[in-house]
């Protein structure tokens, strides 16, 4: 019997496997899937939920989300030995493997920005909203807050979904002026770059957006601290910025159990991420290990579309390696991002390595694709290892 372990169940973790489930024989081929988590999550949810775009309960069961066939083990990865072949767990015995697929995502840890942790459990005007509860206790801040300053920031690290800041702050804009405190409320976006958003056409075209709306980017602004009891966020140059009511990105790492024990990453620059083939998904150095998604090294943009199509690259490469087949399949750096920029408008950020597909276009449809169809396509056809879209 062949063993797959597949270590993740966020959005690429679970597509692989179930798309493998359904492809290969159940009678020869063994799947399971590992995680500290019972909750799969919804993401994009997080900067909806807020402003009652989408109702708070965007979340299944991990067990219930995986094809009969597929085994669940809950428990936390400890290390990687790609070497021996093994999987450590926390509490459970080790998970021996013949083939790997590591997809475990970002680690949030607000800790890595002084005074974060103090300010969201000791106050109510800071909301680090890439987590599920300060996504949901924010609703309740929005409703209440009544002027002053809405300050956005992003960590130096990668973030996943690099375009939520974005969306969040023109959604609370939108918001704002609809609940007629758009003159009362400064609304101010920070990031360490010189552009809020790195792809072009769609820059010039947010650009043009912000400067209409009067939403303020600072450039260049690296997140130092925040004190929570002056209402400041810090810059590491001493630049000061206050606040009303804040939206920090959390600052975002790979997961330890590959950047700390484990030599998968040991080839990538910061040590954070899996190195592998941009194309293939395959690990540089050892040929049964696949990665996709948050945790490795290609160079595209984070998001579910992104893991949505390197699911069925790292499926039909896995495939061929168990029939002794050469891997034909190939990720092209395909990846979306809906941009909502205000209730009812959205544009869609589509580009691969070569660079933009769509054309910057704001519509009322991309709305409705991205806030009422897409939920249930992502639920329905692509969690289950179908891809209705192309």
């Amino acid at each position: 019997m062949v063993r797959i372990v597949v270590v993740g169940s966020g959005s690429g973790g679970a597509m692989t496997a179930n798309i493998l489930r359904r492809k290969l024989d159940a009678n020869a081929i063994d799947i399971t899937v590992v995680d500290k988590s019972t909750d799969h999550y919804y993401q994009p949810s997080f900067y909806l939920v807020p402003f009652g775009y989408l109702d708070p309960d965007q979340s299944r069961d991990v067990d219930e989300l995986l094809k009969p066939g597929v085994e669940f083990v809950h428990d936390a990865v400890t290390s990687i030995d790609p070497d021996e072949e093994t999987v450590s767990l926390a509490d459970g015995d080790d998970l021996e493997y013949d083939y790997l697929v590591v997809a475990t995502g970002h680690r949030l840890d607000p800790s890595a920005m002084p005074g974060l942790v103090e300010a969201w459990e000791e106050h109510d005007d800071v909301y680090p909203f890439y987590h599920y509860e300060a996504a949901l206790e924010m609703r309740e801040a929005l409703e209440s807050f009544d002027g002053g300053t809405f300050l956005v920031t992003q960590p130096d690290t990668p973030i996943k979904c690099p375009g939520a800041p974005l969306k969040l702050t023109m959604l609370a804009e939108d918001y704002f002026r609809r609940q007629g405190i758009r003159d009362d409320v400064e609304v101010i976006m920070t990031r360490n770059a010189e552009h809020h958003f790195g792809v072009q056409p769609y820059r010039d075209k947010l650009y043009e957006i912000w400067n209409d709306r009067d939403i303020e980017f600072v450039e260049n602004f690296s997140v130092d601290r925040v004190d929570p009891d002056a209402g400041v966020v810090y810059g590491a140059d001493g630049e000061e910025i206050e606040y009303d009511l804040y939206a920090p990105v959390t600052p975002q790492f790979g997961q330890k159990a590959i950047t700390e024990e484990s030599p998968l990453a040991d080839g990538s620059e910061s040590g954070e991420y899996i190195t592998i083939d941009q194309h293939t998904c395959q690990h540089d150095d050892y040929d049964n290990v696949f990665a996709l998604g948050d945790c490795e090294n290609a160079p595209h943009s984070k998001t579910a579309a992104a893991a949505r199509k390197q699911a069925h690259v790292v499926s039909k490469n896995l495939t061929s390696l168990l029939n002794d087949q050469p891997m034909l399949a190939e990720y092209d750096g395909y990846a979306a991002c809906p941009l909502l920029t205000k209730k009812g408008k959205a544009l869609i950020a589509e580009f691969d390595y070569e660079g933009p597909i769509s054309a910057p276009v704001e519509s009322k449809m991309n709305w409705i694709m991205d806030v009422n169809v897409l939920p249930s396509v992502y639920w329905d056809a692509w969690m289950k290892g179908y891809d209705p879209l192309p």
